[in-house]
């Protein structure tokens, strides 16, 4: 129990600094939402209409520390406020609508990655020097090298454009009505695969390398040793033996990629237009959206830091040493 009271406090001071960054971040940039709609507007607005539309946005001339304490405040109540781009939806709202094509992307893209390339990577491990590693280590090398909007445009490229095969945009066809009906799941189900194929690609390569390093360092251990002469299976000896301990540093790897979940692929959501976090979070960039970037950002940092809360306390379960200590 004091070891789960330490590490709640010390993520929760954690995310309190991360929430002072996120306030600070966007009033650092140059200009303000308000300033570049009057400086479009030109003549056309008086100062007495910006004074105004800062008063609508919620822009008050107080001091610092007391904006500070409106978002601390905003925080804990859960109102952060309306978005000036999509004027005047909730940010909570608009960030919910996202979160659920985010979520469903992301999060199934991140799974599968994982039990691929882990499975992978011990099968690698386990056969080191043979053409089944040299291949896959070359092939997640190579994946995890390319930079994402690279893999996105070539699958975009091949699948959407040249072949035809699968829609280059959106979630599901424009022309359905948003329902729980097999049109439109099938649509959903039919607009996810290219950006659920970049996704897997750029993945997968990374879970493949730690596990098979990871594993290869285990192999000469002792009590692989003690069980092999036991007579177990290869079988049983990779997957309950060597393949076990060596996930206890994917772990890691898996908690740092779950905590981009919410965050949204930026890059593979504008790629294919797909109305997720990261594309929203880009949107809210451009327009200097403050709302929404600071509401954006603290998802972030919440889904990371209880996915690393999760991991702290998983690694107890899964190493018996740590338990005792």
């Amino acid at each position: 129990m004091p070891f789960l009271l330490r590490r709640v406090l010390f993520y929760l001071a954690a995310f309190l600094v991360a929430a002072t960054i996120n306030f600070f971040l966007p009033r650092l940039m140059p200009g303000d939402p308000v300033q570049l709609m009057f400086a479009s507007a030109g003549n056309a607005m008086s100062p007495e209409n910006l004074q105004a539309l800062k008063l609508t946005f919620g822009f008050v001339d107080a001091p610092l520390w007391q904006q500070y304490l409106t978002y601390l405040q905003s925080i804990v109540t859960g109102d952060l406020g309306r978005s000036i781009k999509y004027f005047p939806l909730p940010v909570t709202e608009l960030l919910g609508r996202a979160i659920v094509w985010t979520a469903a992307l992301m999060g199934t893209a991140t799974i599968v990655s994982f039990a691929l390339g882990s499975l992978l990577g011990a099968i690698a491990a386990w056969r080191r020097g043979g053409l089944f590693d040299v291949t896959v280590s070359v092939g997640a090398i190579f994946a995890t090298s390319v930079p994402a909007v690279v893999t996105s445009l070539v699958v975009l490229f091949v699948f959407g454009f040249t072949l035809g095969w699968f829609p280059s945009g959106y979630a599901a066809a424009p022309s359905l009505d948003p329902a729980f009906s097999a049109a439109y799941v099938g649509s959903v189900l039919y607009h996810a695969v290219l950006p659920m194929l970049t996704l897997c690609t750029v993945l997968t390569g990374g879970f493949v390398v730690t596990m098979r390093n990871n594993m290869i360092n285990l192999l000469g251990e002792d009590y692989i040793v003690m069980a092999q002469a036991k007579g177990l299976s290869d079988r049983r000896v990779m997957l309950w033996y060597a393949a076990r301990n060596a996930l206890l540093p994917t772990v890691s790897s898996l908690a740092i990629a779950l905590g981009m979940v919410l965050g949204g692929s930026l890059v593979t959501e504008v790629v294919y237009n797909y109305p997720g976090l990261g594309n929203v979070l880009y949107q809210a960039i451009i327009a200097r959206d403050y709302p929404v970037i600071q509401g954006q950002l603290l998802i972030m940092t919440a889904t990371m830091l209880v996915a690393n809360f999760i991991v702290d306390v998983s690694y107890v379960l899964l190493d018996p040493r740590l338990k005792r200590a």
